[in-house]
């Protein structure tokens, strides 16, 4: 079943209010999308990147997959990665071969008549997520209203930035585990906003809040200060990073240096499905729990199938991009992505006429 075309669209989306966290500010995002055909069916994948990513997709790795079949995605994975050599696995290459892997699952599993969680198998119906916003850039009001409104909706664990400002961070971890109570679990994100002491400290202040996870307390590079951070965090406080992993030997790097409790990965960053299914055989052999990071309506099948994969992030930005531009999201249902199993592959379909309007 020859692959006969792939394709490549880029669309830049405005945020709803300025968004901060510990180390950076932005104002749109940009969602590079790939679809792919073959037989008369056509697979959708994505990526959040630049629109340089987009640029290389079109010259390279749409070349390179077109022709090719399509029933068999990892032997393209591998072309697309060896033909990528020179120009550095990390970053826009890595992201770009994530959007066109996942286009090429979700062609094969539509290409079958498979929801894509039936092609991969099974191990859950649902996938529990955790809601992630609470942007340094928020008023309190601001905060406080995102926060309880993903407990209202029965999302029993929460995400708010740090790192930016740290007096002020006491007065927004407050105001967090008071509108959330006692029984909801509160995670904080600092982007690698410390070195390992302060890091170190700033661990001991949010236990006072009961605050369980504590992602990217120093730099996810920073494999020493995060095992530092890891070895004198709270006991009841889980150290995670890994959102900015390409490729597997990064990965490896940090489950050797025993950098976190909890590994994350993001299929529109590690190489996509083929990626994330690397990455969790990985957390496997380490016995450590998977977390996947961002882009729940892309992650849902593939956590569903995954056997570490703990949650999936709920994220704010992504959760209002993804409806604004898909028909045939999973459903979130008592604190958990549900995929829609009556739909081939992952269920999405682009909504043109309402993404025209964001294209780049």
């Amino acid at each position: 079943m020859p692959i006969e075309q792939v394709r490549v669209s880029s669309y830049v989306i405005p945020t709803d209010f300025p968004e901060s966290d510990g180390t950076l500010e932005w104002d749109s995002t940009t969602l590079v999308l790939v679809e792919a055909k073959a037989g008369g069916k056509q697979g959708l994948g994505y990526t959040y990147a630049d629109l340089a990513t987009a640029h290389f997709i079109h010259n390279l790795l749409a070349k390179t997959a077109e022709g090719r079949d399509a029933m068999s995605v990892t032997a393209i994975w591998e072309c697309m990665v060896r033909r990528s050599r020179n120009l550095g696995r990390a970053g826009i290459v890595s992201m770009a071969i994530s959007a066109v892997d996942s286009a090429l699952w979700d062609l094969k599993a539509r290409l079958l008549d498979l929801p894509l969680v039936a092609l991969l198998g099974a191990v859950r119906e649902s996938v529990p997520v955790y809601g992630s916003g609470g942007f340094t850039s928020y008023s309190n009001e601001q905060l406080a209203k995102q926060l309880g409104g993903w407990v209202d909706r029965g999302i029993p664990r929460v995400k708010m930035k740090t790192g930016r400002d740290v007096k002020q961070d006491r007065d927004r971890l407050r105001v967090a585990r008071h509108v959330i109570g006692a029984d909801t679990e509160l995670f904080v994100d600092a982007n690698g906003a410390f070195k390992s002491k302060r890091a170190i400290e700033q661990a001991e202040k949010l236990s006072e809040f009961d605050v369980r996870w504590f992602e990217e307390p120093v730099s996810s590079d920073d494999l020493i200060g995060l095992r530092h951070v890891r070895e004198r965090a709270p006991g009841r406080m889980e150290i995670a990073a890994g959102e900015y992993g390409y490729d597997l030997y990064y990965f490896c790097r940090m489950l050797e240096a025993g950098a976190v409790d909890v590994l994350q990965a993001d299929a529109t960053r590690c190489g996509g499905i083929t990626g994330f299914c690397q990455v969790a055989a990985l957390c496997q052999a380490y016995n450590l729990p998977l977390s996947a990071h961002t882009a729940p309506a892309l992650h849902a099948h593939v956590c569903c199938s995954a056997v570490p994969v703990r949650h999936v992030e709920y994220f704010h930005d992504h959760v209002r991009i993804e409806r604004m531009l898909f028909d045939g999201l999973p459903e979130l249902v008592n604190g958990a992505l549900r995929p829609d199993i009556t739909r081939p592959g992952m269920g999405l379909e682009l909504k043109r006429a309402d993404a025209q309007r964001f294209a780049a």
